[in-house]
């Protein structure tokens, strides 16, 4: 019904279906919605078939959602709470027209309070704080705001800038543009090219735009996978409030989830719009706020870590220099890679990666001295994974893995400390660096140790398979040999460090005997490949089979 006109108005479905009375109707929605004018059930019948969150999840198709409230950092008086909450209640009633007109004054008051200079103030304050400590180092970077209105948003930019001017290329905001707009905001909106260009940047994760301020453009149907982080500065409810955050639950990397950190209280509204969702849905993600399931979570496996790890002595990692903390988690890697401890060693690979997963979501949480315990683990994690040849097949190189750890350090603790497993070695681990070897030999960590030279020469023999077979074979055959007796207990650390670093020497031997031949790496090759039958070289001397390979 048209209230002006007081004429019933008939809409495109109730056309369609009048004209198609005995047609089967069926309809699919990622957003289930159940209000009073609207009701997917209502308008197509019972659902045939669900496909929900849980199972999405567990078919690693999304990654949950969590929850973080920070409304009590703006400190919000009781009159600013009532009039959120009344807000909440206008679009619970939403079909009502005296309600929508009453609601007028009240989203009036609303906005002025929310948008007044030490609200806002206290909010980029806040917000600043919680993505340079918590959230900028964590995956891309990328973090989205999202304000109650276009004047809020304009305002939360520039406030942003103010305290960070160099963050030009950092944020942007993204909304309609308006003839009423004052020019200053049309430099900042831009045209619809400008937009195109910022959603081609914000879905680079090499780009510099890290921020995107939004009000109502991108909260539906618009994927950054790697986008974990959201901050709610607007009431929202029901099928609107579940698409707005969906924004965070793209599958990337080892992301563990998004987060949405609130501060106007939709935490309500989050588990009423759960209800049109499926049973083991609203069990599993009805609540999600980490201070009830990260944290949790959290010091749980922190606790397992430090089992795993009694009897060895990291404090230094805490309290000790740059280099000291190096020797902590070198030490720590040995530790780990004992030849007896392969049980507690894939325990420990398991329960790390949860205990950063949870991190992830809870940092703002955690106190410092647990989040730097927490970076002491990781790296060790890290480092055994490479060790391992679990993690990535790529070549150790020591300012790669400086690297990583600082940026494990500093997105736990802030720390720019440089920290140096090899303090006296730069570049690359190097088989054929006699200074690197002398210091592998010297290692104090034996076992960590033996684990380095073995993936060395194992990389090295992996390098000759692509050019030379015979003597890559006849490389890993030793080296199974001697891992063999290793392990079956035949040799000490010392005596299995002095075969490998034999071995190596042999590797660098090899690679210099072309050129006493003065034969190019694939001739050699080829020479070896001829050496190899005994049948051949009966037949010929080397000389013959020189000139044979160059010929």
């Amino acid at each position: 019904m048209d209230v002006s006109t007081g004429k019933i108005k008939v809409g495109t479905a109730r056309i369609i279906r009048n004209s198609l009375p005995n047609a089967t109707y069926i309809g699919f929605t990622g957003t289930p919605i159940s209000m009073k004018d609207r009701s997917t059930r209502e308008v197509f019948g019972d659902y045939i078939d669900v496909y929900d969150m849980t199972q999405a999840v567990e078919d690693g198709a999304t990654r949950p959602v969590y929850y973080e409230s920070r409304v009590i950092k703006l400190k919000l008086d009781e009159e600013t709470l009532h009039l959120i909450d009344t807000e909440y209640e206008i679009m619970a009633n939403n079909a009502d027209p005296d309600v929508v007109a009453k609601s007028k004054r009240e989203l009036g008051q609303m906005e002025a309070i929310l948008g007044n200079e030490e609200t806002i103030a206290s909010l980029v304050d806040d917000i600043l704080d919680h993505y340079e400590n918590y959230r900028q180092n964590l995956l891309t970077g990328k973090a989205m705001v999202v304000a109650y209105s276009r004047d809020i948003a304009m305002k939360i930019y520039n406030r942003i800038l103010q305290i960070r001017p160099g963050w030009g290329e950092k944020v942007a905001v993204v909304m309609t543009e308006s003839n009423k707009d004052p020019e200053e905001w049309r430099k900042v909106i831009g045209n619809k090219r400008h937009k195109d260009e910022l959603a081609k940047k914000f879905k680079d994760n090499e780009s510099s735009l890290k921020i995107a301020i939004v009000v109502d453009m991108w909260l539906t149907g618009f994927d950054v996978p790697s986008l974990a982080t959201m901050y709610v500065y607007k009431p929202m409810k029901g099928y609107n409030l579940m698409q707005a955050i969906a924004r965070v639950n793209r599958v990337f990397a080892d992301k563990e989830g998004g987060l949405v950190v609130d501060y106007v209280g939709i935490a309500f509204a989050l588990k009423e719009a759960m209800n049109d969702y499926t049973s083991r849905d609203k069990k599993n993600y009805g609540d999600t706020d980490v201070t009830k399931v990260a944290y949790p979570k959290f010091l749980e496996k922190l606790s397992i870590c430090r089992d795993i790890f009694h009897g060895y002595d990291y404090s230094k990692f805490t309290t000790g220099t740059d280099l000291e903390r190096s020797k902590a988690i070198s030490g720590a890697v040995n530790f780990i890679v004992a030849v007896d401890k392969e049980g507690e060693r894939e325990d420990f690979l398991k329960e790390a990666l949860l205990l950063r997963q949870a991190l992830s979501l809870c940092a703002s949480l955690a106190e410092e001295n647990l989040r730097i315990e927490a970076a002491f683990f990781e790296s060790v994690r890290v480092l055994v994974m490479r060790l391992m040849n679990q993690g990535e097949g790529k070549k150790i190189s020591l300012p790669e893995m400086n690297a990583r750890i600082n940026a494990l350090l500093e997105q736990s603790i802030k720390s720019n400390g440089v920290i140096n497993l090899f303090s006296d070695v730069d570049g690359e681990f190097s088989l054929f660096d006699p200074k690197f070897l002398e210091e592998i030999g010297k290692m104090k960590e034996k076992n960590l140790a033996v684990e380095l030279l073995k993936k060395l020469i194992a990389e090295q023999v992996l390098i000759y398979k692509r050019t030379n077979v015979v003597k890559s074979e006849k490389f890993s055959e030793i080296i199974q040999q001697v891992m063999n007796r290793y392990l079956n207990g035949m040799l000490t650390n010392e005596q299995v460090i002095e075969e490998l670093l034999n071995l190596a020497k042999q590797i660098q031997a090899a690679q210099k005997e072309g050129e006493k031949l003065g034969l190019t790496a694939d001739e050699l090759a080829f020479y070896d490949a001829l050496t190899k039958p005994q049948a051949i070289k009966d037949f010929y001397e080397n000389e013959e089979l020189i000139a044979i390979t160059k010929g």
